[in-house]
């Protein structure tokens, strides 16, 4: 039967196949243990088709896993209908009720809540996925790994992590199967209470969150999920990725994952699209333009195999999980005879559902969010329509308690709960870490030259750690050369002479959301992002997502083990002066810095040295986002070693004069901001007044503290006032805007009178670096003019007759570029 049909459901069988799909199914119920379960559970039914597969999966199971016989394996997946029924029958009560009557009471109408809130239906369908995925794991005793792309559907996930008991401690301490417990749980749910320091009171969230027994990242934003879930699993891991129709529709990118999946170097990919048709308002496109036929033939045309599974019932999802996996094994195989063909289709799970599939107004623009006509604490009829749908969805105590035990089997089985899945409990860390190759601080050096030799050298030294390189453009023009000759383009065919191979770890797609997202979904491995630093906030939205559910998790206490991400933003703002304003755009960094800037770390080296040293910083720590803006060509090497250092470890450091005897302390962010700030604090120096100069690498650390995890990574009091001592007066010359760059200074910032910003102040246009700084005020000469007037001394005290009327635009803009010379 042509692999039992994979790339079909039931519906889409002829006529005279479906009739021998019948008989054949007919005469597998004559066992009555095989009957019990193709019976189905309340809404649960397990078509014909679906019956064949499964028997057959299980028969393919015995022998081979942890399954005695094919009636065991009957059981456990009895079960997972049981527990999926229940899912759905607590999911509607998260979403409407205050209270939950185990012996099947009818609510009464104070029994629910004033404001209903919930994704309810995809949650609905998620829950019975959600099900597949743990009736799998306890067929053949294995833990998958999963991920969402979802994540307001997180109530499928909570609601049936508390009913096998797979709860984090925040959940396992407040939640449980009976009625004051359970009741605490639905009530919980978008409970808006707040504990006295402004934080949720409750646990649970209207998406993914730290307390998500196995969640990985909050799916806030729908479509990253599709781009990372392909670069997660390491060899021999397995992962099953529940998907959006939707967000496959409108993320592109996402029908890519067949150009980087590869047998030789990545784990099992189980991707399962739960096409339910609609979006939030309106029907999908898929839907529009023709269904799951319509989907078939765009995913074949992508490079995927489809499979036709059916969404409303788990064991259909759960026999897709063991086809997918055969799958991805036989290619695993034919990988180690070298017969693997790069352009072999990755097979994608199609779980074709109505939203909301198994409660009223299922399918309908209602079962978005809320599926009943009104609320049942005010309306009898939706009050009724609660009370009968999810009468049908209970199931009772007893025999829920015995689907629990039927696929409790992880002590027996010797595997972890699904809350300690292999990509919740990443634990990387570096082996080696090699010497830094201190270049001297003489002369002129490309920064990202540096970084290049340094990131190598960490490859290098740590092979047990899978590299990924995001990269949206061109690395040799960013002066990646080295990494791109060690790790290669991954291609499908690799062209003779050019740094290309099948399993290349460089990752380059014209799409910043794709790069980044291979490098994200990587935290088993070691990762480097590069991009042009205008190009960058379009990466934005899937950094943040990594940054605040890294922080959750360390409020949570159980702080992510991932090596942290540099994320290089090169050919920058000021040195890209030739390319018009739309390529001079310092927007990522400086929303970085209004991020905790424990989590999200914004550095800007000045040199080779500061970079190397920077770069090893980061790969020193953990869960974090660390966003590096790197000149790539050569600038002014300033910095010895032991001040690199210093300035990675302390954010900071002083590189000329001594504050406390200085009559003004000049700052520079930015390598090209620090040659501006040398040629002003040189001419001050020519005029008599003492200066110190200061580099300010991370800005984040003089920040305000808004939080204890904040404050123990900012600079304490001390350190501060050695570099800004109470009464002198302070420029500050940055790369990024003024504006949000001294917003992140309030500690340093003594007020318009006696500090003064410069940067960006968004003029451009085809220009040189020189030609920037004094387009934007941000020359030597404008930083002198700014001394002055924190000083409260003339111009002319400062500045030659010309120069004045230079900054006052009266003059020659070269004489900006001789200052000091």
């Amino acid at each position: 039967m042509g692999h039992l049909f994979a790339n079909c459901t039931e519906a889409g069988l002829p006529s005279h196949e479906r009739e021998r799909v019948r008989q054949k199914a007919d005469a597998l119920r004559a066992d009555p243990t095989f009957a019990r379960w193709a019976a189905g559970y309340g809404v649960i039914r397990h078509d014909d088709l679906t019956q064949l597969r499964v028997h057959a999966m299980l028969e393919a199971i015995v022998g081979d896993a942890d399954l005695p016989d094919v009636a065991t394996g009957l059981v456990r997946l009895a079960a997972a209908d049981r527990i999926a029924s229940a899912g759905l029958w607590l999911v509607a009560h998260m979403t409407y009720a205050r209270r939950v009557h185990l012996d099947g009471r009818p609510l009464e109408a104070e029994d629910f809540k004033s404001h209903p809130e919930g994704h309810t239906g995809g949650s609905l369908n998620m829950a019975i996925a959600y099900a597949a995925y743990l009736a799998m794991n306890a067929l053949d005793g294995r833990t998958r790994s999963w991920m969402m792309g979802q994540g307001h559907c997180v109530a499928a996930i909570d609601a049936l992590n508390l009913i096998v008991g797979n709860m984090t401690p925040a959940h396992a301490e407040r939640y449980g199967l009976d009625d004051p417990r359970l009741s605490r749980f639905v009530s919980d749910f978008y409970s808006f209470a707040m504990t006295p320091d402004g934080r949720p009171a409750s646990p649970l969230g209207s998406h993914v969150n730290a307390h998500t027994a196995g969640g990985t990242q909050e799916g806030g934003y729908l479509g990253f999920t599709e781009l990372q879930y392909v670069h997660a699993p390491l060899p021999g891991e397995r992962l099953v990725t529940f998907l959006s129709d939707g967000a496959f529709e409108e993320q592109r990118g996402s029908d890519w994952a067949p150009r980087w999946w590869r047998p030789q170097d990545c784990g099992l990919v189980c991707p399962v699209m739960i096409l339910n048709g609609r979006r939030i308002e309106q029907r999908t496109q898929i839907d529009q333009l023709g269904g799951e036929p319509w989907l078939h033939h765009h995913l074949r045309i992508n490079g995927f195999e489809p499979l036709g599974l059916d969404g409303r019932d788990p064991a259909s999802i759960a026999w897709g999980i063991h086809a997918m996996e055969q799958h991805q094994l036989d290619a695993v195989a034919r990988a180690g005879d070298g017969r693997y063909d790069t352009r072999e289709p990755l097979q994608y799970g199609i779980a074709e559902t109505v939203k909301g599939y198994g409660f009223p107004g299922a399918g309908s623009n209602r079962a978005h969010n809320l599926p009943l006509p009104a609320n049942p604490r005010d309306d009898d009829a939706s009050r009724m329509l609660f009370n009968d749908a999810i009468a049908q969805l209970r199931v009772p105590p007893a025999e829920l308690f015995d689907a629990v035990a039927a696929l409790s089997t992880h002590e027996r089985q010797r595997r972890p709960r699904e809350r300690d899945h292999p990509l919740a409990c990443r634990d990387v860390r570096l082996q080696r870490d090699p010497d830094i190759a201190w270049e001297p601080a003489t002369g002129t050096a490309s920064p990202m030259a540096a970084i290049d030799r340094q990131f190598c050298a960490i490859v290098n030294a740590n092979p047990h750690l899978r590299p990924r390189v995001g990269n949206p453009d061109e690395l040799r023009s960013n002066k990646l050369d080295a990494t791109l000759d060690l790790l290669k383009h991954r291609v499908l065919d690799a062209e003779p002479g050019i740094a290309e191979s099948p399993t290349g770890a460089v990752i380059t797609a014209l799409n910043e959301e794709a790069v980044v997202c291979a490098a994200l979904g990587n935290k088993g491995g070691i990762n480097l992002v590069v991009t042009y630093e205008a190009f960058a906030p379009k990466m934005l939205g899937a950094l943040r997502q990594e940054i605040t559910f890294s922080r959750q998790l360390a409020e949570a206490g159980r702080p992510p083990g991932w090596l942290s991400v540099p994320v290089l933003l090169t050919s920058q703002t000021w040195e890209n002066a030739k390319n018009e304003i739309s390529h001079q755009d310092p927007t990522l960094a400086e929303a970085l810095l209004g991020e905790m800037a424990d989590t999200s770390v914004v550095v800007f080296p000045p040199d080779a040295n500061a970079a190397m040293a920077a770069l090893a910083q980061a790969y020193a720590t953990r869960g974090r986002i660390v966003a590096m803006v790197v000149p790539k060509r050569e600038v002014p090497r300033v910095l010895t070693p032991e001040q690199a250092l210093r300035l990675a470890r302390d954010g900071a450091v002083c590189l000329g004069g001594d504050p406390a005897r200085s009559a003004i302390v000049v700052t520079a962010t930015g390598a090209y901001q620090l040659c501006a700030a040398r040629q002003a604090c040189e001419r001050l120096a020519q005029r008599g007044i003492a200066n110190a100069l200061v580099y300010l690498a991370e800005p984040g650390r003089l920040r305000t503290p808004r939080d204890p995890l904040e404050a123990a990574h900012v600079a304490d009091q001390a350190f501060i006032d050695a570099l800004y001592p109470a009464g002198v007066p302070r420029v500050f010359i940055a790369h990024a805007r003024p504006e949000p760059y001294l917003g992140a200074l309030r500690r340093v910032d003594t007020g318009p009178r006696t500090t003064r910003a410069l940067g960006y102040i968004n003029r451009g246009g085809t220009l040189d670096v020189d030609g920037m700084l004094f387009a934007n005020r941000c020359s030597g000469l404008h930083a002198v003019a700014a001394a002055a007037d924190v000083l409260g001394m003339p111009l002319r005290d400062v500045l030659s007759g010309d120069e004045i009327a230079t900054i006052e635009g009266r003059g020659d803009p070269a004489l900006a570029r001789t200052l000091g010379r």
